[in-house]
């Protein structure tokens, strides 16, 4: 029996720094915290079918030996698409950084102040990232839109997001702040970080019921020659 003893190693629950996300990390904590409840969702529900409980057993074991497969090979598909989007993104960045920091370390020296050194490549710098963040941003903001209306179909998802959308605004009004202080106090450093966009975040999180309800009625009013609708 010892021989044949399987030795099991825990998953480690952190993920490394290259699994995650620097710009859709959201989509992935609102997945997290939704996933568990779908489970006891379901969970409850096979409990408590009664007679039809040895069907949905016996279903439930020919789905996991037919399908099994197919969803080991593509259950990570989406992830693998954030995470496409959001590596390019970063790799385009880090890029247009390196480029003009080299360009100015070669042209000007490492002997000038960093305080010029930082002001004369934001000076290069800022009309790359807007040109990264015109052609990259659309992009990145359809995926994140589609994992997360995908996400809203999940049992029980929404009222767990009602819970994971204030915590992050909350979070990216602290760090828009924070960004914005520092920059004033003259951390050049500050200059190179990113704003996050809570109000295009608030859009991709909005569902189309609250849409809806912000789109006026039209009005109709009486006429001696008939109603006219008035939009």
């Amino acid at each position: 029996m010892a021989e044949n003893a399987i030795t099991v190693y825990n998953q480690p629950e952190a993920q490394t720094e290259q699994e995650k996300l620097k710009y859709l990390t959201f989509v992935q904590e609102a997945a997290k915290h939704a996933a568990p409840y779908a489970s006891k969702a379901y969970d409850y529900a096979k409990e408590n079918s009664g007679s039809l409980k040895p069907g949905v057993e016996a279903i439930e074991g020919t789905l996991k030996t037919v399908i099994s497969p197919a969803c080991d090979t593509f259950h990570n598909v989406p992830g693998e698409v954030l995470k496409f989007v959001d590596r390019k993104v970063d790799e385009s960045v880090a890029k247009a950084m390196s480029t003009n920091v080299a360009k100015d370390i070669k042209n000007h020296g490492v002997v000038e102040t960093a305080s010029g050194l930082a002001k004369s490549a934001y000076t290069k710098l800022e009309p790359s990232a807007k040109e990264l963040l015109v052609k990259y941003e659309p992009v990145a903001e359809q995926q994140a839109a589609s994992a997360w209306h995908s996400l809203n179909k999940m049992p029980l998802f929404r009222s767990v997001a009602k819970v994971v959308i204030p915590a992050a605004a909350f979070l990216s009004e602290k760090y828009n702040e924070t960004v914005q202080q520092t920059a004033e106090d003259g951390y050049q450093v500050s200059s190179y970080l990113p704003l996050v966009p809570t109000e295009k975040i608030a859009k991709v999180f909005k569902s189309p019921e609250q849409e809806a309800e912000f789109e006026p009625e039209p009005v109709v009013h009486g006429g001696e020659e008939g109603a006219v609708v008035a939009h």
